[in-house]
């Protein structure tokens, strides 16, 4: 029998390596700060409500379905509500150091047309995308996630990535004029 206190342990060591994975999909699927720090944590409390189900296996994959159910739910109540928040591009930013202040400006302009990119995708798409690459996710952690096939998953990633290369490829030329 697992008492409280291993069961807290169990859980901490196995689901806070992907607290960091887990607040990215929620920034990413509610476009919102605050709103993915209060999911987050949301999914974190039913994963740990729930943590009795979990068979074991792939943490990230199971810690990361709780995320985007509570997405889902999250969405679904605020869409009852009304309310919508913009994407913050500061927010999101992931500038770190760059060579010169040039290297920065382009490396923070290309990083932001692509933000605003993968923003436009269809939750469908964008989803994905952000577990493939920038979560590092294999196809089938994705499938598990999201009740996929592999050859679904990598569909949809690849018309993703077509989607992501066309915006981006026509916001450069819009800048070139």
């Amino acid at each position: 029998m697992v008492t409280g206190t291993s069961k807290v342990h169990l859980f901490e060591e196995a689901m806070l390596p992907h607290l960091d994975a887990a607040y990215n999909l929620a920034r990413w699927l509610t476009r919102n700060e605050q709103d993915a720090q209060d999911v987050a944590q949301e999914a974190f409390l039913r994963a740990f409500r729930f943590w009795d189900s979990f068979n074991g296996g792939d943490g990230k994959a199971w810690l990361m379905e709780v995320v985007r159910n509570t997405c889902f739910s999250w969405h679904r109540r605020e869409k009852r509500h009304g309310q919508s928040d913009e994407f913050d591009e500061r927010t999101h930013s992931l500038v770190r150091e760059s060579r010169t202040a040039e290297d920065a400006m382009v490396a923070t302009e290309n990083r932001g047309t692509l933000r605003k990119c993968i923003d436009k995708l269809p939750d469908m798409f964008r989803e994905v995308i952000v577990m493939r690459e920038l979560e590092e996710m294999s196809y089938q952690q994705i499938g598990k996630v999201t009740g996929l096939a592999s050859g679904t998953v990598m569909s949809r990633l690849s018309r993703a990535r077509k989607r992501l290369d066309e915006c981006v490829n026509g916001r450069r030329r819009e800048a070139g004029k």
